[in-house]
């Protein structure tokens, strides 16, 4: 390696301003990351999870056409019986 003095050739400016440039990039593309997760991981925690009613989910199966209408009506019937008791 040649030694050019106490001064840096213009190779080694180029390859600092490059290598700032990365650096500083880096740093803020990792905040920014941290302040996405952050933030949605406090959104997730204050939903409360959504509840079906066991109604709903028969009826979505009826609109699905995984059940007819006469074991709709039969299933519903049960599940009605069931709140009353």
């Amino acid at each position: 390696m040649m030694y050019y003095g106490d001064h840096m050739s213009g190779w080694a400016w180029a390859l600092a301003g490059v290598g700032m440039v990365v650096f500083w990039g880096l740093v803020i593309t990792g905040i920014v990351l941290l302040v996405r997760y952050v933030g949605q991981a406090g959104q997730q925690s204050h939903q409360p999870p959504p509840t079906r009613v066991p109604e709903q989910v028969l009826a979505e199966r009826f609109a699905r056409g995984e059940i007819d209408e006469t074991e709709y009506q039969n299933r519903l019937a049960v599940l009605r019986e069931h709140v009353r008791s």
